[in-house]
């Protein structure tokens, strides 16, 4: 519902502020990639979201599977550290993975994570063995449910942990000139905006 930024508004903006980029034509594998290799990366894809939650379009995303993530993300977002980050699954894999009757494609609802992967993804179980669960499939969010399907075939994970793209300090970013200023101002270690690749 929210603002969208084409390829070429985003290269605008990165030949502007003098960044240096990568145009990577298989952007779900890039994520998958990054994720595998334990990068801690914001993402800026399509519409801005309008609502409580991030659903991947300005997130930050990070490898559930090292518990240590979840120190890790919070720090770089300065949040508390006792505050859960959540996951969010490919929708064929949900079922597997959480004690929900339902989908959640908007992370509304709370929901035991099943026994048998509460140590594959330490960093997005919280200590009472619940997470805050997003579902997404391929009509939701093309990008980033192929970017889990990579993943799952990397790692045997088909799951991120996510969390919004800001600060404590800011508002969810919006534009590519937003999601630069929080990359640079923080500890991410990767972004991607459109086709573009950027490092520190």
């Amino acid at each position: 519902m929210g603002s969208e930024f084409t390829n070429q508004e985003i290269q605008q903006v990165l030949d502007e502020e003098k960044v240096k980029y990568e145009y990577i034509d298989d952007i779900p594998l890039k994520i998958a990639e990054l994720i595998q290799n334990n990068l801690v990366i914001g993402v800026l894809q399509g519409r801005s979201e309008i609502g409580p939650r991030a659903l991947c379009n300005r997130s930050i995303l990070a490898n559930p599977t090292y518990k240590e993530n979840l120190d890790k993300v919070n720090k770089i977002k300065r949040r508390e550290y006792w505050r859960p980050l959540a996951p969010v699954i490919a929708q064929e894999y949900y079922h597997d993975i959480v004690d929900a009757k339902q989908y959640s494609p908007f992370m509304l609802i709370a929901t035991p994570v099943k026994k048998e992967w509460k140590e594959k993804i330490p960093a997005v179980v919280h200590v009472d063995g619940s997470c805050r669960p997003q579902s997404v499939n391929s009509q939701q969010n093309q990008i980033i449910h192929q970017a889990l399907i990579n993943f799952k075939k990397l790692s045997g994970t088909p799951v991120f942990l996510n969390t919004s793209y800001n600060l404590d300090d800011e508002p969810l970013v919006d534009s590519p000139k937003d999601a630069l200023k929080t990359f640079f101002r923080s500890k991410l270690e990767a972004l991607i905006m459109g086709n573009y690749f950027i490092t520190k």
